[in-house]
């Protein structure tokens, strides 16, 4: 860990100036600490699933070199493999979540459509409305010409309840 890099890159990104003995870089060093162990773990769980993996492959008379460099040159040999009953049994099963997954969102659209949007329409307004609607307008554009005490007054007024 180069502490004078994690400063300056702290400083560019944020405009903090932060100082080598300051308690960030303790964190800093416990996430690695930690990032250190959680990457050994998986690490160490991928080799013994790999290991696994090539052992199922030895057992079912598939030499580990030969499938790994055939299945990884060209599809023609992967295809070229004999079908065991374990392939035939995953892609039934493929098969039969694909078939499934199918049916399930059919039957959604059959069964759950959405209920229609409700029609609005709009009512003429009467002449009462209208008359009022002007009336306002007029008014509005007459206490912009009036003084500003006038008009304070007026808003004032308008605010009550």
């Amino acid at each position: 860990m180069d502490q004078q890099k994690l400063r300056t890159l702290v400083f560019e990104k944020t405009g903090v100036k932060i100082d080598v003995d300051d308690p960030v870089f303790a964190l800093v060093a416990l996430n690695e600490a930690v990032l250190a162990e959680a990457v050994e773990r998986h690490v160490a769980l991928l080799d013994d699933a790999t290991a696994e993996l090539a052992g199922r492959l030895r057992d079912s008379g598939i030499s580990v070199s030969s499938a790994s460099s055939a299945s990884l040159s060209t599809p023609a040999a992967a295809a070229a493999a004999p079908v065991t009953a374990e392939k035939r049994t995953i892609a039934i099963a493929g098969a039969a979540a694909l078939l499934g997954a199918v049916l399930v969102l059919l039957g959604q659209a059959l069964l759950f459509r959405p209920a229609p949007a409700p029609i609005v329409q709009t009512k003429e307004l009467s002449d009462e409305q209208a008359s009022a609607l002007r009336n306002g307008e007029k008014l509005a554009r007459i206490v912009q010409k009036l003084d500003a005490k006038t008009r304070d007054k007026i808003q004032a007024e308008l605010q009550k309840p």
